[in-house]
């Protein structure tokens, strides 16, 4: 497996759920879930928290995690990532969103082996979506891939729209990103594109760059929080379990 870190960006401004990060499920914030499910696996020679709030920072120094302020103008988390990882050598960057609560081992291992392929710069998991509920929600986001598994589009709408009543796979995103580190910081160079600022999707910057996007195929039985609906939902998954 390459060497590799898990980088955390974590913002407290949400425009669905104020304070995420510090929202608690059982006695721990959902930060520090995050971050010692991520240490856990043993994947990664650092795990780190990239934050540009104090209460953030103080929070993951209170529970013994490692935590770097980054600048506050940073548009995305792939953006405040990047900052972070000037600062080491690693032959991979992976970018575990601070609302993924519960994420399996397995999805991450799939995801950095990936890069056993020398071709590949970045890559993120997906998996299938089997409600209606969550395809037409746009607090989920679709992909559209092609036969090889390459990203071709993200979305908040549905895609691809089934105008012929085809037999179709929905795919649904895993806010993960794993990036060799020379394309995250051409990322982080680019800047915001169009598509990115209208879908408020930071991967689209890449393809609209023609930076091809490899997706991972898992089964998924986490959760992302977005909404005090999902935050309830993670505290019954958690209370289930513990």
């Amino acid at each position: 497996m390459p060497d590799c870190i898990a980088i955390i960006p974590a913002r407290y401004s949400s425009a669905r759920l104020p304070g995420k990060p510090l929202k608690k499920i059982g006695d721990k914030t959902i930060i520090q879930h995050v971050y010692e499910n991520i240490g856990s696996t043993k994947f990664f020679s650092k795990v780190i928290v990239a934050t540009d709030d104090k209460r953030i920072s103080d929070a993951v120094k209170k529970f013994g995690g490692e935590v770097f302020i980054s600048n506050k103008k940073h548009k995305s988390g792939s953006d405040r990532i990047a900052e972070v990882a000037k600062n080491f050598k690693t032959e991979l960057i992976v970018n575990i969103q601070a609302d993924e609560f519960n994420l399996s081992k397995g999805i991450l291992s799939d995801l950095i082996n990936e890069f056993k392929n020398q071709e590949i710069q970045v890559a993120t998991p997906i998996f299938l979506l089997e409600s209606k509920k969550m395809i037409f929600d746009p607090n989920q986001v679709k992909v559209a891939i092609n036969k090889n598994n390459y990203a071709l589009y993200f979305s908040r709408s549905v895609i691809p729209y089934n105008r012929s009543d085809e037999t179709v796979n929905y795919w649904g995103h895993i806010g993960v990103y794993a990036y060799r580190r020379e394309t995250l910081q051409k990322f982080s160079a680019l800047g915001q594109s169009m598509l990115e600022r209208t879908e408020k999707l930071e991967q689209l910057r890449l393809l609209e760059n023609a930076i091809m996007i490899k997706t991972v195929k898992t089964e998924y039985s986490g959760i992302s929080i977005d909404t005090p609906e999902d935050l309830e939902q993670a505290k019954r998954i958690y209370n289930k379990t513990n």
